[in-house]
Order: C-alpha cells, then structure tokens, then sequence
C-alpha cells in the first residue's frame, strides 16, 4: 500500500534526485525507440539484399542468353530462317592505317 498509495515518493531519496530519476526514464525511452529503429532498418536491409540477389540472378540468366544468341553460329541459323540473304565473308577483315 505504501508503494502504490504513492507515500514512496514523499520519501527524500526520491524527491533529491527526481532529475536523475527523470534522465534515466528519458534515457530507457531513447534506447527503446533506437533499438526500435534499428530493427526496421535491419529488416529493409534484409529485404534488399534478397531483392539484389533476386535482380543479380536475373542479370546473369539474360547474359547468358544474350551470349547464346550472339554466337556466330546462331547468327547464321537466324539469318537463314530470315531469309536475308547475307553470306559469311568470305575474305578476313583487314586494318586500314592513316
């Protein structure tokens, strides 16, 4: 009853360093909300990081066929099902220098 009717902060102790008292609650508040924070931070970091895996897996599927689609024989076998008409040179290419 005496803590709960409120006689505890009659007693001197208390009444001394209310500041002090004041401060440490202000404090656990402030550890409380950055921890807080902190953990949104971590999880937003954490959902990136799979979004970046996701994208980076992504990347190398579309250079794989990009490489598989530039190679000189696939270029021919498109071209014949085109129906363009272009032939592979038939002389190599040479420098011209100035």
């Amino acid at each position: 009853m005496y803590i709960l009717g409120g006689g505890m902060l009659k007693e001197d102790f208390v009444i001394k360093h209310t500041k002090m008292i004041v401060l440490i609650v202000l404090l656990f508040f402030f550890y409380i909300s950055n921890r807080y924070t902190c953990i949104i931070k971590l999880r937003e970091i954490d959902r990136l990081q799979e979004q970046l895996k996701d994208v980076k897996s992504e990347a190398l599927f579309i250079s794989t066929r990009l490489t598989s689609n530039t190679r000189p024989s696939q270029v021919e076998e498109l071209v014949k099902r085109q129906g363009l008409g272009l032939e592979k040179a038939k002389t190599p290419p040479y420098k011209l220098h100035k």
